[in-house]
C-alpha cells in the first residue's frame, strides 16, 4: 500500500510517497524526509496545544502544550484531561501543569502572575 504525504520537517514541503510494504520513501529531497515519511505512515505523533482555565483569576486562561509529541490516536484523550483541569496562578513558562497525560506532561507556554 502507498501513502502520499507532504513532508513538514523543512520549508521545502516535499511530496512523499511511502510504500508501507517495503518501507521505502520517494520524493524526498533530504534524509529527514525518509524518517518523517516512515514515522508518519507507521505511527503518527502530534504535539497538542490548548488552553487551561486559571481558577484564581477572573476570565484568565493559560496556553499549554504537550512536553513531547503523543500518538495521534491519543489526542482526544489528552484533550479530555485538559478540558477537565483548572490551575491556579502564579504560573511560569515550562511549569508542569498536568503530569503524565498519554505518556508526557502538559506544560505552560505562558507566564501568569
Amino acid at each position: 500500500m502507498k501513502k502520499e504525504l507532504t513532508c513538514i520537517i523543512c520549508p521545502r514541503g516535499c511530496s512523499l510517497v511511502v510504500d508501507t510494504e517495503t518501507m521505502t520513501v520517494t520524493g524526498n529531497n533530504c534524509a529527514r524526509g525518509v524518517k518523517y515519511g516512515i514515522e508518519e505512515a507507521t505511527h503518527p505523533v502530534r504535539t497538542v496545544t490548548s488552553i487551561l482555565r486559571v481558577a484564581n483569576r477572573c476570565d484568565s486562561m493559560v496556553s499549554v502544550k504537550t512536553a513531547a509529541p503523543i500518538a495521534k490516536e491519543d489526542m482526544f484523550q489528552a484533550m479530555e484531561v485538559i478540558r477537565a483541569t483548572q490551575v491556579n496562578a502564579p504560573i511560569a513558562i515550562g511549569d508542569v501543569l498536568i503530569a503524565n497525560v498519554c505518556g508526557t506532561d502538559i506544560v505552560a507556554t505562558k507566564d501568569i502572575r
